[in-house]
């Protein structure tokens, strides 16, 4: 795997740390709801299925 790529998933790895810890997580705990669901499902959620994509995105450009 090419350094720039390593360093990619480095910087995704260190930021998922940050969106996932307690203070930044507890900012969308509200009374708030999106379809149903409360608002911080939908953020962890939707913080793990992006990170998903561009780790997947970083992977495959190491394939070509």
């Amino acid at each position: 795997m090419k350094k720039r790529h390593e360093q990619k998933l480095i910087i995704l790895s260190i930021g998922l740390l940050i969106a996932f810890s307690i203070p930044v997580s507890l900012l969308f705990n509200s009374e708030r709801e999106v379809f149903g669901y409360p608002m911080i499902l939908v953020y962890l959620f939707a913080v793990w299925m992006i990170s998903i994509l561009i780790s997947f995105v970083i992977v495959k450009k190491y394939d070509e």
